[in-house]
Formats: C-alpha cells, sequence, structure tokens
C-alpha cells in the first residue's frame, strides 16, 4: 500500500485525527485506499508515522507495533468479554439510552437475501480469485472477463430482495436520526428497503453505478438496474456447464459511454487500489466529531478492508460500546477486526437485528408499516459528460471526489 498526496496540499480544515493510519503529520492530507495490508507493509507505514508525528507505541524488544489495528491480522485470542455477550436485555437497555448510533455492515447483512459473500463467489466464477478480478489492472488486462464477473453480480443483486435485517437498520435510522450506517456493499439493497440516503454511507460505491473511463470525460450513470448492459452480458449468454471458463466477448460488445462514444463504461464500485469517495468520507468524519458515540453494530463483516474497518477502533475510542452481529463468529477469531467486544451475537442478521432493536423499531409489521414499499427501485439519474460539455468552472469529476482516469 502507499500514501497518496490529495490533489490540494493546503492544511484542510480540520485535522482528520481519526484516520490517523494515514496521515505523515499534519501538514499532509491523503487519500483513502481500499486495501487489504500485508504485515511487512503495516509495519513500515507505522514506523514511517510514528517517526513523523512522535507518537511511536512500539516495545523495547521488539520491532512489532503494541497497537496493530491498522492491518489485515488474525488476532491470537477472542475478544476480551466482560459479561455474558449474549445478554439481549443489556443490549436492548443500553441502545434505548444510545443517543448517537454508528452500523459497519458488510456482506453477512445481506446473506438472507441470497447473495453469496464477495469471496465466496459460486457457480461459473467458484474457480476464480474474485479479489484478483476486483482492481484496476484486471479490468485493464481483461475487460470482458470483469464485466462478465459484475455483470453476473448486477444480475443477482437486482433479483434479490432486502431482507428483515435490512428493513430493521432502516427503520432504525428512521426513528433515530442520529444513527449512521457506513456499509461496504454494493448490492444496492439498503436503499431499496427504504434506508435514507442523508444517514446511509455506501463507501465502496454501488453496482447499480456505471461510468465512463475516458479520462476526457465523467459520465455517470446511478441507479441503473438493467440486467444485460448490452446484449453479450444477457443471462442468456452465460455458460451452464460450471466447468467452462467464460468467453472471450469482442471489446465492441461492451458497455460504451452514450454521452462521449469513446470510453469504455466500468462498474460503478471502488476496486482494491482505488480511492474511497472523498466526499463520504469528510461526511461520516464531520458526523463522528459532533461527539460522544455510544453504539457501534459491526454487522455481518470480516473487518479486513480498510479503512472501513478502522471505524470500529474510532468509534470505541469516542466511548462506544461496541456489539458484533455475524454468522461466523466461531470460524473468524478476530470478529470483524474488534478486539474487545460487550456482545457478540451469532446467527443470521436478519433474525438478530429485528429482536435486538425491536425497542426502538417495534415488530416487524410495524416496520413495514413505516417503510411502506420496501422494495423500490430508484429512478435511474445522470451526471456529467465530455469535458467539453462542461462548463468552464466544473472539473472533469463532476465535484465527486473520484478520478476518471481510464482503467
Amino acid at each position: 500500500m502507499q500514501l497518496i498526496r490529495s490533489r490540494s496540499n493546503k492544511l484542510g480544515p480540520k485535522y482528520h485525527r481519526h484516520h490517523h493510519c494515514f496521515l505523515l503529520n499534519r501538514q499532509i492530507r491523503t487519500i483513502h485506499i481500499r486495501t487489504s495490508v500485508s504485515a511487512s507493509a503495516s509495519a513500515s507505514i507505522a514506523t514511517a508515522i510514528a517517526i513523523a508525528t512522535g507518537t511511536s507505541r512500539w516495545s523495547s524488544s521488539s520491532t512489532t507495533p503494541l497497537h496493530r489495528h491498522h492491518q489485515r491480522h488474525q488476532l491470537s485470542s477472542m475478544p476480551y468479554i466482560e459479561h455474558d455477550p449474549t445478554n439481549t436485555h443489556t443490549f436492548k437497555n443500553h441502545l434505548v439510552k444510545s443517543k448517537r448510533i454508528l452500523a459497519l455492515c458488510g456482506a453477512g447483512l445481506s446473506a438472507s437475501s441470497g447473495l453469496a459473500t464477495f469471496r465466496g463467489a459460486g457457480g461459473l466464477w467458484r474457480t476464480h480469485d474474485a479479489m484478483s478480478l476486483a482492481t484496476p489492472q484486471a479490468f485493464v488486462k481483461d475487460p470482458s472477463l470483469v464485466w462478465q464477473f459484475y455483470s453476473a453480480r448486477r444480475q443477482a443483486a437486482f433479483s434479490a430482495k432486502p431482507n428483515a435485517a435490512h428493513l430493521a437498520l432502516a427503520a432504525l435510522s428512521v426513528k433515530h436520526k442520529d444513527f449512521i450506517t457506513v456499509t461496504q456493499n454494493v448490492d444496492g439493497l439498503s436503499p431499496r428497503a427504504g434506508h435514507p440516503p442523508e444517514q446511509l454511507y455506501p463507501v465502496h460505491g454501488s453496482l447499480s453505478t456505471i461510468k465512463c473511463t475516458s479520462i476526457f470525460c465523467s459520465y455517470t450513470e446511478h441507479n441503473n438496474f438493467k440486467m444485460a448492459l448490452t446484449p453479450a452480458l444477457a443471462p442468456s449468454r452465460t455458460p451452464t456447464d460450471l466447468d467452462a471458463q467464460p468467453p472471450t466477448i469482442p471489446l465492441i460488445e461492451l458497455p460504451y459511454c452514450p454521452k462521449c462514444g469513446i470510453g469504455m463504461m466500468r462498474p460503478g464500485v471502488v476496486w482494491f487500489n482505488e480511492t474511497l469517495p472523498n466526499d463520504l468520507l469528510e461526511s461520516i468524519d464531520d458526523w463522528i466529531d459532533q461527539g460522544p458515540i455510544d453504539l457501534c453494530l459491526v454487522i455481518g463483516t470480516t473487518g479486513q478492508v480498510w479503512p472501513a474497518a478502522g471505524y470500529i477502533e474510532i468509534c470505541r475510542g469516542k466511548g462506544a460500546k461496541v456489539a458484533v452481529i455475524n454468522m461466523e463468529i466461531d470460524d473468524n477469531p478476530h470478529l470483524g477486526g474488534v478486539k474487545s467486544a460487550e456482545w457478540l451475537f451469532k446467527g443470521d442478521c436478519a433474525q438478530i437485528l429485528p429482536d435486538i432493536l425491536q425497542p426502538i423499531i417495534g415488530s416487524m409489521d410495524e416496520v413495514r408499516e413505516l417503510l411502506g414499499d420496501t422494495d423500490k427501485f430508484p429512478p435511474t439519474t445522470f451526471s456529467g459528460g465530455p469535458v467539453t460539455d462542461l462548463d468552464n468552472n466544473n472539473d472533469a469529476t463532476g465535484g465527486t471526489g473520484e478520478g476518471t482516469g481510464y482503467y
């Protein structure tokens, strides 16, 4: 992983102390990168930060940092627990007293909707490493293969329906205006469940967003729910033989920008080694800065992808108690990246969340009445276009904080 300067070297109005693993000092503001950090890379980064900031926390007999929550790693033991971690009574008592709540969500939230986790993609893709396909380099090398992979993911996500866990979180957002959800999911099920958009932060983008890759064009489509963007990507073209390899689709048959006619379209998700949308991160930081945090919900995530996973310890530092809701607690000793937790609820998020959030959201019948239509497909919207079509005062990114370079 590398540290990258932002487009401006000016010190912003706020020092981003929360994401200190990406800061060298108060004069350099960095862009967050979606990454899975190796132990050696993390140690090098930690050393540089310690030297630059004078905040070294190293033991005298080892070069290993005492607090290594900036890297992907397995903890040697289960989190420390002070009391019965499955006690829903103590959780509910704390929930009703909580004024400010943050939820960090991963793929386990959508498991009951029939969607496989990102690393568990099955069918035709069971022999492919999903993480190796989710990179700009993979798109440059084989756009046909990457587009077929993401087309299959789009079709699965758009065929699925929001489950009770999505509805419970949406209802909590409606009932509790100082509750935000930071989701790593790109399936779009939370918005379709009626989750208020101003309280939902999809930091890894969305499968329903597609954007032009031309450096001269910033055209983007939001809420594009077409099952096939071109005839070549139609479900009927997918091989039925699970042992077969995806076919090679000619480049001309892949999606191209309808505005500039030159750039190939790409999925509007944040790939590994790409910057996360700065506007969302700024908004999350602003919310965090507003005061103490009472509760952090870690829902269906392994906590292996930074910087999203860092919010758990950020909340802990702001005074929050932590509750982990995960199907794989026994199989995943680091429990979503949490070093300590007050509550551990093992099981299906769609069954657990409606129960533990009931003191605020009420019964599921009340939730459905509150939310109304709980499977909305928002209308498609468009933004940007060729640079020549933009006002002279606008840049090629359309103000989104995301680059549009050709991948």
